[in-house]
Order: structure tokens, then C-alpha cells, then sequence
């Protein structure tokens, strides 16, 4: 591998449940005989395997070949370097993408009825200081 001015960058990644081992190799720009080799050194890189022994990855484990890819390729770390930086030790669970956007009945409500304070207090501060030409609030 030669290094250049211009970084290496990958394709985004599509909102898909399920990859197969060709879409993962061109998503984080690595053939797929490295990444089976990737899932005998990296105990946290698990594909399903379906019929025929075919491998399905989940979005989590493309993130994490993309973070396996730059500790190696970009930061030059060996095999055993990279698993110690990610800590190959713990067993991580993987990570919901839709986690950090997830909230209780209780929050909603919370925030609706903060939104709704809002939404009152700017009608009442249009009410009490009307602009010409523009639109009213809580309409």
C-alpha cells in the first residue's frame, strides 16, 4: 500500500439490515479473503451465517471493519496492536444506531409539553408585539 496526499475514502454506507461479504468489501475497500481472515483475529467480528455457510453483516460490524481497516492500514498498527486498541478483551455488545434517537412515553410527553410551552410563549410574544407581513404563530 502507498501512501498518498489524498486520503482514502469510502462509500457511505446504505441503510440496510443486512450486508453481504461482496457489499462489505467494497464499503470499507478491503477483498473478502481479509475479512474472513479479520473474523479468525477479531473475536468482536461475527457475521450471521446463513445457508451455505454465507456470511450477513450487520451495520455495527461494518463500522467496526472500517475501524479494523484504519488502525491497520492508515495507522499502521500489526493484528495484535489493533485488537488490543479495541480492546479484544471485553466483550462489547453491538451498538444500536437508532439508540441515541429512542425515547419513553415519558420523554416524549415531556418534550411535547415543553414544546408546547414554547409554542405559547411566542404566541404570546407575537401577540403583544405584532410584525406587519409576517406569519402568526400556533395557527
Amino acid at each position: 500500500m502507498t501512501i498518498s496526499d489524498k486520503p482514502f475514502v469510502l462509500p457511505p454506507i446504505p441503510a440496510k439490515r443486512y450486508f453481504t461479504i461482496g457489499e462489505v468489501s467494497d464499503l470499507c475497500g478491503v477483498k473478502p479473503h481479509v475479512l474472513r481472515y479479520w473474523e479468525q483475529e477479531f473475536t468482536q467480528l461475527k457475521p450471521v451465517k446463513r445457508r451455505g455457510n454465507r456470511r450477513y453483516y450487520q451495520h455495527h460490524e461494518v463500522l467496526l471493519i472500517r475501524k479494523i481497516r484504519e488502525l491497520l492500514y492508515e495507522q499502521g498498527f500489526t493484528i495484535s496492536g489493533a485488537r488490543n486498541r479495541l480492546g479484544e478483551g471485553r466483550e462489547v455488545p453491538p451498538q444500536d444506531p437508532d439508540a441515541a434517537v429512542r425515547l419513553t412515553a415519558q420523554e416524549l410527553h415531556s418534550l411535547r409539553t415543553e414544546l408546547n410551552s414554547i409554542r405559547d410563549m411566542l404566541v404570546h410574544a407575537q401577540s403583544q408585539y405584532p410584525v406587519s407581513g409576517q406569519l402568526k404563530l400556533g395557527q
